[in-house]
């Protein structure tokens, strides 16, 4: 199917598209788009792991200054930025090579999936956790990360129901915001979070407010009118309310399955290990969507329950149940490393099936010699 967006947010529209044609013009002819896309994610995980050395409980922020070097939240806004534009640019990139291929779409939106969260996560070293005095809670992060989730799930729910994906309006200002608190943590020191900024609300309060408002009241609602618009117009691409419904399914039991967790965890595992749990989290949730946004690219109908929710059922259930006791961290650690795994796993067979497949190499533009 012909790859369609519709970007309609005036920030990128008259302020972002403009540095990104301006930043294409530098990048060489030679070079793949799939390796702007995949250089994007290199540099947000470097980030995220350079934060995670200095800040693996997410406290160091609490304290007045706080206990990550200046450098590093400077280095945070540069490569958020560098993410940003080759995530921008990856696709002007393919037309202007004429290389846009199904590959390029799925690896984008595949990475994308599993990118947010990876810049939720980093953020929330900013703000650090509650400490008594300032932070968030972790419970708050979990909300907040499932919030982000949801938004993404519903664009591509959208794309699979309408065949048009519509670029959030949160994506872009979520960039920007993000680069904005790094500088400006950078600039003033940790402490610009620890104070009220307005009326006695404090930054982050007002982020979340944004963010939860953002979600209810303008992403989601725009989601339902498109397609309900492709309903009207008869431009639906599937037929029953159950096909529409089919990919959301995966999801919301992923999401009530780990919050069972989150809330009846006995030894509280969201309190001991945030940074691995929400890790978990992002990583499971990526793996499900990756499917869907297959599913919508191949014009297939996904599958009712994901692999991946038995396996995690099986631990939730031995966790609340208290059969593991005091090896629920011991479990967590090893479910994190084999979810992670089999992720990854995962995206090298479909990269190198789709590679075959097309005919095409994924890092370069050379065209494959037929055997």
């Amino acid at each position: 199917s012909q790859y369609s967006a519709v970007d309609t947010n005036p920030l990128s529209v008259y302020i972002m598209q403009p540095i990104w044609n301006k930043i294409i013009e530098i990048v060489p002819l030679w070079i793949a788009p799939n390796l702007l896309t995949f250089s994007g994610f290199v540099i947000i995980l470097i980030n995220y792991f350079l934060i995670a050395f200095y800040d693996w409980d997410y406290t160091a922020s609490g304290t007045s200054p706080g206990l990550v070097p200046t450098w590093v939240w400077l280095f945070s806004a540069f490569t958020t930025f560098c993410a940003y534009a080759l995530d921008s640019i990856d696709g002007k990139h393919a037309r202007r090579t004429q290389s846009s291929t199904p590959l390029g779409e799925l690896f984008d939106h595949g990475l994308d999936s599993w990118a947010t969260s990876i810049f939720v996560l980093s953020f929330f070293s900013v703000c650090s956790r509650d400490n008594g005095k300032t932070g968030v809670s972790v419970y708050t992060m979990y909300i907040y990360l499932s919030i982000v989730l949801f938004n993404f799930m519903c664009s591509h729910w959208e794309k699979y129901n309408t065949g048009v994906l519509f670029l959030p309006w949160g994506y872009d200002i979520s960039q920007v915001v993000l680069i904005a608190a790094y500088l400006l943590t950078g600039a003033v020191g940790v402490e610009v979070w620890q104070k009220p900024f307005l009326f006695g609300y404090y930054i982050t309060d007002i982020l979340v407010i944004l963010l939860i408002g953002f979600s209810l009241f303008l992403s989601f609602p725009q989601t339902l009118y498109n397609i309900h618009r492709a309903y009207l117009n008869k431009t639906l691409k599937n037929d029953s309310l159950y096909e529409g419904l089919l990919p959301l399914v995966s999801p919301l039991l992923l999401f009530i399955l780990l919050t069972v967790w989150v809330v009846l965890s006995p030894g509280n595992i969201l309190a001991k290990q945030p940074r691995l749990f929400l890790w978990m989290v992002g990583v499971a949730f990526s793996n499900v969507i990756c499917k869907v946004i297959i599913c919508q690219m191949s014009s297939t109908q996904p599958e009712l329950f994901h692999w991946f929710l038995f396996p995690l059922a099986l631990v939730v259930y031995a966790a609340i149940s208290g059969l593991l006791g005091w090896t629920e961290e011991v479990v967590l650690v090893l479910f994190t490393g084999l979810v992670t795994a089999a992720h990854v796993h995962y995206g090298v067979c479909v990269g190198r099936q789709l590679s075959e497949h097309l005919n095409i190499y994924i890092f370069s533009l050379k065209k494959r010699v037929q055997e």
